[in-house]
């Protein structure tokens, strides 16, 4: 009786459907593997065509600055991330270019209110004639 069964669980039983599916979602995983990494290769690039002295930045870690110079030989580029202090970084530490905003026309204030030109003392008497001052 054990001999029958150990010679059925020998013998090959034939075609799995399991093998299959698992060989096709293996083969399927690698595939977008691929695709995974060549989108982030083009990607990449992209923003390193984009990328230039004078543009504005945006680091991986949050930090935003302009960039001053670019070292390709060594993949490092230098930020000026305000007035007189600049940062070196790696050029993979780049995340996005942030597009320079159009200037926009200035629309006039509507009847009422100014233009944002106004002090402190000018708020404060314009909230106390609108009633809603509640500094009393």
């Amino acid at each position: 009786m054990t001999s029958t069964i150990l010679a059925q669980a020998a013998a090959p039983s034939g075609f799995d459907p399991m093998t299959l599916i698992l060989i096709l979602a293996f083969a399927f995983l690698i595939f977008m593997m691929f695709r995974g990494r060549k989108k982030a290769q083009k990607q990449q690039e992209q923003l390193r065509s984009q990328l230039e002295p004078g543009s504005e930045v945006m680091t991986n870690f949050g930090l935003f600055g302009t960039v001053v110079a670019i070292n390709p030989d060594d993949n490092k580029v230098t930020l000026e991330i305000s007035p007189g202090t600049t940062a070196t970084v790696h050029s993979q530490a780049i995340a996005k270019v942030v597009p320079v905003p159009a200037p926009e026309a200035q629309d006039e204030a509507p009847a009422g209110q100014s233009s944002g030109d106004e002090t402190a003392e000018e708020t404060l008497r314009r909230l106390d004639s609108e009633g809603k001052n509640q500094n009393d």
